[in-house]
């Protein structure tokens, strides 16, 4: 038995039976894509509402918290609400209680990034590997002479590319707006920690 010609046919198989699972990520994350453009807009619309011109120090001194996005918003509320209970607690005891309300919320906005990260690289990753199969069928109906099916192969394989591509540019899009909001949002919510606190 040719081992050679054996571990070429099992790579063959494992290759080909990839197809659908890649097929079936590339549609998920295509819809899932969608869904979350419309909620990337909200956000926006969210934003351009607010005040551009807006004294920080001056609106969280004030509690002016309609003036911020919806996470500083909800941050402030929580930093208010944790000042008043622990108001007869040790100052060391506030300013760690603070501190960990501060770090959780942040990394709960980094964490909401995840999902464009991983469909920057996701994206066109699945567009080769959806490339490359029907290529490799593709290829072996052209030896056989079957330029029908050779040519259904690559309109799937380009096809697959092209919304492969298309998914991580416009994930790039979106995380590069949003990263911008969330660095602005913990901005604010340092100062706000720093205001706010430091009134006890």
């Amino acid at each position: 038995m040719n081992i050679i010609a054996l571990l070429e046919s099992f790579i063959y198989l494992a290759a080909s039976s990839l197809h659908l699972p890649m097929a079936l990520l590339l549609s998920l994350l295509t819809v899932r894509l969608v869904i979350y453009s419309g909620s990337f807009t909200g956000m926006y619309l969210s934003r351009r509402r607010l005040p551009r011109s807006l004294d920080v120090i001056r609106s969280l001194k004030t509690q002016g918290f309609s003036d911020f996005p919806v996470p500083v918003r909800r941050f402030c509320r929580q930093l208010v609400e944790l000042t008043d209970q622990n108001s007869r607690d040790s100052h060391n005891h506030h300013e760690l209680a603070v501190l960990n309300l501060l770090r959780e919320t942040e990394h709960r906005l980094w964490k909401s990034l995840d999902h464009l990260k991983m469909a920057i690289r996701i994206g066109p990753g699945l567009g080769l590997i959806g490339t490359l199969i029907p290529m490799g069928t593709g290829l072996a109906s052209l030896s056989s002479g079957d330029f029908t099916r050779l040519s259904s192969n690559l309109v799937v394989a380009f096809t697959t590319t092209v919304v492969g591509m298309t998914l991580g540019l416009v994930s790039y899009f979106f995380f590069t707006i949003q990263r911008r909001w969330v660095e602005e949002d913990v901005k604010n919510m340092e100062l706000a920690a720093e205001i706010l606190a430091g009134k006890q």
